[in-house]
């Protein structure tokens, strides 16, 4: 080993940004196991690199004891102190035994055990980076696919994208540009691994603090979002501001900021409503662009709701296949069950036929037994019941 050794880490550390204390930790393990594999050595031995001139020195280490046992780990107490007069028993001493030949054949043996370590903290280097981009959003481009996933090169790393955080309505094309929401890094066996996600809400969180400055710095905040990715989503957003307005925020001037963000998803439809401390108003606000008449709150079920529409906004409140009741419901966290006006009347009205009828029996079965006490009243069992 020279100087050329030193100029080589230099190197590395300058390119790959791998500590040349690293490397030098995984050159003198690597040395100490050549020593002992090439020469039959089993004994304790340490490898001394020498990171100013490049130069390694091997040594057998030995402990001082009174009688000696195995010459290749102990020395005795008279030897040693002829070597230095303050040796005691139990003190460890170094011996030289760097071979001649040892550099040649050591590099050998030691070359895939450094390059090992070596791609060690490579891969270590790239998982700190991309554990600092977990649940944010980073820009890549798609290299290819497999049954499995589809690949996006983010520079350092292959990112994996699985079929269910794929959208839909996109196809991915190699050399395509896209943006992801890191969803997961994990530090494998094989290295680090970056899941990312084309469909996952929070990526639509990242794309508005992107693109809406008060989003970003917290003036506007999004306090909830439903989506069903490359299809529909529902954002709800609310001002910290008194003088902002949350909805008309994100929005933007002629819709340009919510554009760029529908744009960004190909094409997926984006409902921007305003959060309410009031249940009902918020709940009505979710299933826009439906109007609602009433929001009647269960007495059983706290998280459960009726919400009145007009009898010709019944379809639209309920929306294709559900979906605006539905992105409705998991945007507030309400079950929310959607009857027209209509509905209500007749339901109101048939109450009303039964709470009547009910009188009409009780006051009959009173006049026909004019003594009877409220107690009697109380165990008397309605055909109605």
């Amino acid at each position: 080993m020279s100087k050329e050794m030193l100029n080589a880490l230099d190197a590395l550390e300058a390119e790959k940004g791998i500590s040349k204390e690293i490397v030098i930790e995984a050159l003198e393990a690597a040395l100490i196991s050549a020593y002992k594999r090439h020469y039959g050595q089993s004994q304790n031995v340490e490898v001394v690199f020498d990171n100013k001139k490049g130069n390694i020195h091997v040594y057998a280490v030995k402990e001082v004891t009174e009688e000696v046992m195995d010459s290749q780990l102990e020395v005795s107490l008279k030897d040693a102190i002829l070597i230095n007069p303050a040796y005691e028993i139990g003190d460890k001493i170094r011996f030289e035994v760097t071979p001649k030949d040892f550099g040649r054949i050591a590099a050998q043996t030691a070359k895939q055990v450094i390059l090992q370590r070596v791609r060690e903290a490579e891969r270590n280097i790239i998982y700190t980076e991309f554990s600092a981009y977990e649940n944010d959003i980073m820009q890549g481009i798609v290299e290819r696919q497999d049954n499995r996933y589809i690949y996006v090169n983010l520079g350092k790393i292959e990112a994996v994208l699985s079929k269910q955080d794929q959208m839909a309505n996109e196809f991915y094309q190699p050399h395509d540009r896209i943006k992801v929401y890191v969803s997961k890094v994990e530090n494998t066996s094989k290295g680090p691994q970056v899941f990312v996600s084309r469909s996952h809400p929070d990526l639509l969180r990242r794309l508005f603090e992107q693109e809406v400055p008060e989003v970003y710095d917290g003036t506007v905040e999004i306090v909830s979002i439903a989506r069903e990715a490359g299809d529909r989503s529902k954002v709800a957003v609310r001002s910290h501001d008194p003088n902002i307005d949350p909805v008309g925020t994100c929005v933007g001037p002629k819709g340009q900021r919510v554009q760029a963000l529908v744009n960004e998803l190909k094409g997926e439809n984006m409902d921007i409503v305003e959060w309410s401390e009031d249940p009902a108003v918020f709940i009505g606000n979710a299933l826009n662009p439906a109007e609602v008449s009433d929001v009647i709150f269960s007495a059983d079920n706290p998280k459960a709701c009726t919400v009145v529409v007009p009898d010709y906004q019944l379809s639209l409140a309920i929306g294709k296949r559900g979906q605006n009741a539905r992105l409705a419901a998991k945007l507030t966290g309400f079950k929310i069950d959607i009857k027209s006006e209509s509905d209500m009347m007749s339901y109101y009205e048939n109450l009303e036929k039964e709470v009547q009828m009910e009188e009409n029996v009780a006051d009959e079965v009173i006049l026909e037994n004019p003594d009877m006490t409220s107690d009697d009243y109380e165990n008397v069992t309605f055909d109605n019941e």
